[in-house]
């Protein structure tokens, strides 16, 4: 079987495994948006710098599961490959200047308050991404 052997399967993103692919990042959208919607409106002028990236991470995920779920893959591995250069950096800044960050965000901490879900997720994305692609077709990741 073409699965068993690491080929590309050309099946849909959200397809088998995929689906619970779609499930984290539609919750990782759904809790972001909550969270970065009360930091901006209630606390802004403690942390502008960190809550508008919280913003920022909420957004690449609303767009990421929407193009998981409709199998955009380049919208798909631009949004993952833009969250998981976003954990990464603002990971190591939220230790390296911990007064940008006096509350904790969604990637804060590379996702420490998320499971680490955040920083483990791009990387599960993109390759499910690419061993999905269509065979011979090229990859965006």
């Amino acid at each position: 079987m073409r699965e068993e052997t690491g080929e590309r399967t050309g099946r849909p993103v959200r397809s088998g495994p995929g689906l619970l692919l779609v499930i984290a990042y539609g919750t990782l959208a759904l809790a972001a948006t909550g969270r970065s919607t009360l930091q901006v409106l209630e606390y802004f002028d403690r942390a502008p710098l960190a809550y508008l990236l919280s913003a920022l991470a909420a957004l690449v995920y609303v767009v990421a599961t929407w193009a998981l779920l409709t199998d955009r893959r380049p919208v798909a591995s631009a949004t993952i490959t833009v969250e998981a250069v976003g954990v990464l950096l603002v990971g190591a800044m939220s230790y390296l200047a911990p007064d940008l960050f006096p509350d904790k965000t969604v990637w804060s901490h590379f996702g420490s308050g998320y499971g680490f879900l955040p920083l483990v997720l791009p990387f599960v994305g993109l390759w499910w991404l690419r061993r999905t692609a269509p065979a011979g077709a090229p990859t965006t990741s």
